[in-house]
């Protein structure tokens, strides 16, 4: 169980975002941040850095490459009791990220909208946010996940009961509900895709 000191957030149900974020605030946590999520913010006094400023490079291709890239990824994937993985981290001025605040973009309300475009549902599809809950997902028992507003406050009583870290009891929870929500996400995906399939790849475009 170790302190937060870094955490990204990039969040689309921005729904108490800006309560918790001055709750970590007060544990001295560094915020990473992206688009809408960092204006918001920012707007309410809280500082921050961009993930373009952090990882020296712009989004990329109407913000589909934002956050993919070794600087986070290996950031939240790296075990913190593993020398090989803190001498290469180290090596390269790659900082360990403790905590990743993500919900993801909001596809099953895409999918039932009869109005959206094949183009629009595709560009819809959240690539990032998936994979940065699940590196953080995987390392668990350092890495703290939270996709779920519901959460905050499990995450921030923890965070007061244990001067700043958090549970590797909760982080298991948090972990379970990432699974849950990508299992989800994919299968939602997959049946919209089968269905058009099925329609004839002509009747897409």
């Amino acid at each position: 169980m170790g302190k937060i000191d870094k955490a990204l957030l990039s969040v689309s149900d921005k729904s108490g975002i800006v309560e918790f974020a001055g709750e970590l605030a007060k544990f001295n946590i560094q915020f990473i941040s992206t688009g809408g999520t960092a204006r918001l913010l920012r707007e309410h006094g809280l500082e921050l850095l961009d993930v373009s400023d952090y990882t020296g490079y712009p989004e990329m291709m109407d913000g589909r490459v934002k956050t993919l890239h070794p600087k986070i990824h290996c950031g939240l994937l790296g075990v913190r009791s593993n020398p090989i993985h803190m001498r290469e981290m180290n090596e390269y001025n790659i900082e360990k990220i403790d905590m990743v605040v993500v919900n993801v973009h909001p596809f099953e309300r895409m999918g039932k909208d009869s109005e959206s475009s094949f183009e629009e549902i595709m560009s819809g599809i959240d690539i990032g946010g998936m994979a940065l809950i699940r590196s953080a997902a995987k390392n668990c028992e350092s890495v703290t996940v939270v996709v779920d507003s519901d959460d905050y406050g499990m995450v921030i009583e923890d965070l007061r009961k244990n001067a700043g870290a958090v549970s590797k009891e909760t982080n298991l929870q948090l972990a379970v509900k990432v699974f849950e929500t990508t299992s989800r996400y994919d299968r939602l995906l997959s049946e919209y895709l089968r269905q058009k399939a099925y329609a004839g790849a002509e009747k897409l475009y």
